[in-house]
């Protein structure tokens, strides 16, 4: 085992009230009842214990939108750092990643080894210890193909324990640990490959912005790069100068239709084209939340209450320009889409990020 590299232990937040939105990067959030740090995953540990059920952990606050009425009890802000290596050999390496670190700093630090398997990845705001959770993904990769396992304190059992791939449920948007509170992530293992390529495109307007065929590998920093802009380009990579960057990212997840809902939704969308749609196992069929969005008449800039709108470069985003609105007016426009799709397909969206103390 060896360090790759150690962040310092970050000096201590005092305990104390606060508003929550400070922590989060759509601005939203009443006030907690207290708000302690976490430097470690020992601390970590510790600090569940001491909160007892009426507990919130937040790190990046990137997926998550916190009820105008706050959170009445103990706020832990994830704030561990570090990689190490468990295990290499010619062609792979493993990494152990404490649950605070920043993902797109993590994403650099790979690239910049010459570990593939995360590269399409960057941009992405929020910490290593959210990404089990929702099974992050984006421009062809999810995390769930490189994760070995994830360690975790149990609740239930009191007991902190590593979790295998292949028993965390890893599904689209989905794990076993999101919605459970059971399950405390700690730090997450990582199998990469030693490669100065990335893996293998599979992401057509990424292959299109890259000026490769999908399926073509490119030099790692390349990827990335191209995946920033991209993401830039939609605000999706968090700017103080760009309020459109005040969001949570996508608010809605692509909806999974079956056989008979696809076909259902085609016919109401006739006079459209088809949807854009991928086809998954079972007869499944994945379909573009941002173009049922759009074509239901909710474009770009599309505005809200007290200023919140849909992004101006990205229609999956909500956002609050101004930083000054509440969390009810974001959550007014967010039912509006929803019900305005609902009537025009017949599908129903379903909100990506996690509410707290509050619901659409």
């Amino acid at each position: 085992m060896s360090d790759v590299y150690a962040q310092p232990t970050a000096a201590a937040e005092p305990v104390t009230q606060g508003d929550l939105s400070q922590y989060t990067t759509l601005c939203l959030g009443g006030p907690a009842g207290w708000i302690t740090p976490a430097t470690s995953a020992e601390e970590i540990v510790t600090r569940v214990r001491e909160a007892g059920d009426d507990l919130l952990l937040l790190a990046g606050g990137s997926n998550v939108v916190i009820g105008d009425a706050g959170f009445p009890g103990t706020v832990v802000l994830v704030r561990s750092r570090g990689l190490r290596v468990l295990a290499e050999d010619e062609q792979t390496v493993t990494i152990r990643v404490e649950a605070g670190e920043p993902w797109d700093e993590l994403v650099a630090a790979t690239v910049a080894n010459g570990w593939s398997g995360l590269e399409c990845l960057a941009g992405i705001p929020g910490s290593t210890g959210a990404t089990p959770i929702q099974n992050v993904g984006a421009y062809g990769q999810e995390v769930a193909e490189t994760i070995t396992g994830v360690q975790v304190y149990d609740r239930h059992a009191g007991t902190v324990a590593r979790v295998a791939a292949a028993e965390c449920g890893f599904a689209y948007r989905a794990s076993i640990f999101k919605y459970n509170e059971r399950w405390v992530v700690l730090s997450v293992d990582f199998r990469l490959a030693r490669s100065p390529l990335s893996g293998p495109v599979r992401y057509a307007e990424l292959a299109r912005s890259l000026g490769v065929d999908v399926g073509d590998r490119v030099p790692l920093e390349q990827a990335r790069a191209t995946v920033l802009r991209l993401r830039a380009g939609k605000g999706m990579v968090l700017d103080a100068t760009d309020p459109d960057t005040r969001s949570v990212g996508s608010f809605f997840t692509n909806p999974v239709l079956d056989g008979a809902d696809y076909e259902l939704l085609r016919q109401r969308a006739a006079d459209l084209g088809e949807p854009p749609a991928w086809p998954g196992a079972a007869g499944v069929v994945k379909v573009s939340a941002a173009w049922l969005i759009d074509k239901a008449g909710f474009g770009k800039g599309y505005p809200g209450p007290e200023g919140v709108a849909i992004s101006s470069k990205h229609t999956l985003a909500l956002t609050n320009p101004t930083g000054t609105a509440s969390t009810a007016a974001l959550l007014t426009l967010a039912r509006e889409i929803r019900d305005g799709v609902h009537a025009r397909f017949g599908v129903t969206l379903h909100p990506e990020p996690v509410l707290v103390n509050c619901t659409i």
